[in-house]
């Protein structure tokens, strides 16, 4: 069965260029897709996610300086490499394409074997750091990245996870990322407790908990989230009904009305054992389904 090919997003203008960095592309084995200006790009990732992208750094309206930093304010594809493709051989053009958000620079005309080295050495850079993503999903490991100026480098899927499933919101992670980056720059205040952990609140209720690990590169700044401590509504729980730390923490998120896959989430539990710990919750309480439970919960945090 064949592997399936590369995808690269090749952004350029001109009709000569396309057509022949195109069949370059297509005999050395990838899957092409073309674009002929910065907006056709942006609309593209929109639906397809390339593995890398060939961008002409001159382009008449949105020049491809622009357009490399609108693709990495998409956390879909913030991770794909991007390598230019210019005239502009000045070191000051070398330095806005990098700053830009690039990790390489090709003068042109292209020398393809040099394209062709380029391409396989930061495809595979970028394979490299996809795995090790997803390596700490597995692990469990809610990781997110951000870069100084407070946009999204990278996040874990299940960081992903529990931010929506905390926050209610689809969009959750870009909320999150606006809190920590206002907590970046408060982090150089005198007197600021740089070290501390802190709380993302809504509604009056802290519902995620922050730890900022540190610099991990020159522009790269790593947080590990967890679900905020709801341990006074846990013991309150425990002392009305008979059930376990775990079975009090899932009984809490089911009174505020999240779903398996979300407690699940929050927890780092899988839905197996969340629904386990359901069945022993609904007998300790002495009902048959969640909302009789979520009744019974809601009842006893409200008296208190």
């Amino acid at each position: 069965m064949a592997l399936p090919r590369d995808i690269v997003l090749l952004v350029d203008d001109s009709p000569e260029a396309l057509g022949f960095l195109t069949d370059a592309l297509e005999q050395s084995g990838f899957s092409v897709l073309i674009a002929t200006s910065g907006q056709a790009a942006l609309n593209i990732v929109e639906r397809i996610t390339p593995d890398l992208i060939l961008l002409d750094g001159v382009m008449p309206e949105m020049d491809g300086f622009e357009t490399c930093r609108r693709l990495k304010n998409n956390a879909a594809v913030a991770q794909v490499p991007v390598i230019f493709m210019t005239g502009l051989t000045e070191t000051e053009h070398i330095v806005h394409a990098l700053e830009s958000g690039g990790v390489d620079y090709l003068t042109k005309p292209i020398n393809i074997d040099e394209l062709r080295a380029r391409i396989r050495v930061h495809l595979s850079n970028a394979r490299s750091a996809q795995s090790a993503r997803v390596a700490l999903d597995a692990a469990g490991r809610h990781l997110l990245a951000l870069k100084g100026n407070g946009t999204i480098h990278w996040s874990t899927p299940q960081a992903t996870r529990l931010v929506n499933a905390a926050t209610g919101s689809d969009d959750g992670i870009e909320i999150v990322a606006r809190h920590i980056a206002q907590w970046m720059q408060d982090r150089d205040k005198p007197g600021f407790a740089r070290d501390a952990s802190f709380s993302f609140a809504q509604d009056g209720q802290a519902t995620l908990q922050l730890a900022f690990l540190g610099a991990i590169g020159a522009d790269e700044f790593l947080f590990r989230l967890t679900a905020a401590n709801q341990r006074k509504d846990d013991v309150i729980l425990r002392q009305h009904f008979p059930l376990t730390l775990r079975e009090s923490e899932v009984l809490l998120w089911i009174a505020k009305g999240k779903s398996n896959r979300d407690i699940g989430d929050i927890l780092g539990l899988s839905s197996r054992t969340v629904n386990k710990h359901l069945e022993q919750i609904y007998v300790k309480l002495g009902v048959e389904n969640r909302a009789s439970a979520a009744v019974k919960a809601a009842h006893v945090l409200h008296e208190i």
